[in-house]
C-alpha cells in the first residue's frame, strides 16, 4: 500500500474528492490517504491557506491529489497552484486532450498533449510599478528550465510512440526570450531522429487546433501558452471537465483537474468528477498501477457511452453520486 496526500480544496473540490476516493477504494487501488482541507474557506476557517500539516504529509509521501483551490482575491495572497509549483519544483505539467466517442463534439480525433513549462516565463510574478499608469511584468526564460521541460517531451514521445513534438512559441516577436526556447528545441530535436518536430507560432497554433486539431500530436512550451492553449484543447473535447494533468518534478509529482472550483454549483450535488478521477489515473500510472488505472477509465468509458447517468455539463442530469455510483457499478 502506498499513502497519498489529498487535498480537498473548496467549492466542487470536497464533492468530486470524496467521489474520486469512493471510485479508487471500490478498484481496489493500493492506497491510503492522508486527507486535508485547503484553500480559501481553510483560510477563513483557521488562518491558513494550507496547514502545515499538509506539506508535511506531501514532503513525506512526494505524491499529491489535488482537487480546485480557491486563492483569496485581493488579500496579497499568490495562486497556491503556482506557489505548489514553485516550492516542490514540479517543473512539468502535462495534459492530455483526448476524444472520447461518447462525448459529442465537432472534433471527433483530438489526441493532444501539452507539455507545459511550468515554474518561469511571466508566472514568476514580477510586475514593477514604474509609475501611476505604467506597470512592467517579467518574462524569464532560462536555459535550464526549457531543456528539462523540451527533453521529457521528446522521451515522452517516444516512449508512448507518439510520432511528433511540436514547439509552441512567440519568437517571431520575442526574439530573445522565445527565441532561446525555440533554439534549444532545435538542439534538442536532433537527439531525437526518430520523431518528427516542427514549431509554430502561438496564434497560429490556436487558429490551427480549432480547424484541423488532428494535425498535433504533443506541444511543448513556456509557461503562459501552454496554460492557455491546454484549456482551448479541452474545449475541443468537451471541456475542463474531462482534462487531467499531473505536475512532475525530479522528487514529488501532484495530479490535479485544472478545472477551477467552481463556487456557483458548490453544494448543488451536480459536479462532474471525471477530471480528477482521470488525474488519479495518471497517478496510478505513474506508480506503475496500469492495470487498476485502466480498470477505472473502462468503467468510466462505459458509462460516457452509454449517456444514460451524465452530470449536467455532459447533457444529463445526473447527481455526482449517480455519476459515480453508475462508475462503481460497472467496475
Amino acid at each position: 500500500m502506498k499513502t497519498i496526500t489529498v487535498f480537498k480544496g473548496d467549492g466542487i473540490g470536497p464533492e468530486i474528492t470524496d467521489a474520486v476516493i469512493s471510485i479508487l477504494k471500490a478498484a481496489h487501488a493500493p492506497l491510503t490517504y492522508e486527507i486535508f482541507n485547503v484553500g480559501a474557506a481553510e483560510y477563513e476557517r483557521n488562518g491558513a491557506l494550507i496547514p502545515n500539516d499538509a506539506f508535511v504529509s506531501f514532503e513525506k509521501t512526494h505524491l499529491l491529489l489535488k482537487s480546485p483551490i480557491t486563492t483569496p482575491i485581493g488579500k496579497g495572497f499568490r495562486s497556491l497552484n503556482v506557489t505548489l509549483r514553485n516550492k516542490y519544483n514540479l517543473y512539468a505539467n502535462i495534459r492530455p486532450a483526448k476524444s472520447n466517442d461518447a462525448v459529442k463534439t465537432p472534433f471527433p480525433n483530438v489526441d493532444i498533449v501539452t507539455f507545459r513549462e511550468n515554474t518561469e516565463d511571466l508566472y514568476v510574478g514580477i510586475e514593477t510599478q514604474i509609475d501611476r499608469n505604467t506597470v512592467h511584468a517579467t518574462k524569464i526564460i532560462t536555459r535550464t528550465a526549457s531543456e528539462r521541460i523540451i527533453r521529457d517531451a521528446f522521451i515522452y514521445a517516444r516512449k508512448k510512440k507518439r510520432h511528433k513534438v511540436t514547439c509552441v512559441h512567440k519568437a517571431n516577436i520575442l526574439k530573445l526570450s522565445d527565441g532561446l526556447f525555440l533554439s534549444i528545441f532545435k538542439e534538442i530535436a536532433k537527439e531525437f531522429p526518430d520523431i518528427e518536430s516542427d514549431d509554430k507560432i502561438v496564434d497560429n497554433v490556436c487558429m490551427q487546433l480549432v480547424m484541423h486539431p488532428e494535425n498535433f500530436d504533443i506541444m511543448v512550451t513556456p509557461n503562459l501558452y501552454g496554460d492557455i492553449i491546454s484549456d482551448l484543447t479541452s474545449g475541443l473535447i468537451g471541456g475542463l471537465g474531462l482534462l487531467p494533468s499531473m505536475n512532475i518534478g525530479t522528487d514529488y509529482a501532484m495530479f490535479e483537474a485544472v478545472h477551477g472550483s467552481a463556487p456557483d454549483i458548490a453544494g448543488m450535488h451536480i459536479a462532474n468528477p471525471t477530471a480528477l478521477l482521470w488525474s488519479a489515473c495518471m497517478m496510478l500510472e505513474y506508480m506503475n498501477e496500469n492495470e487498476t488505472a485502466a480498470t477505472i477509465r473502462h468503467a468510466v468509458d462505459l458509462i460516457l457511452s452509454e449517456g444514460t447517468t451524465l452530470t449536467p455539463d455532459l447533457g444529463g442530469t445526473a447527481k455526482t453520486e449517480e455519476y459515480t455510483t453508475a462508475i462503481i457499478a460497472k467496475l
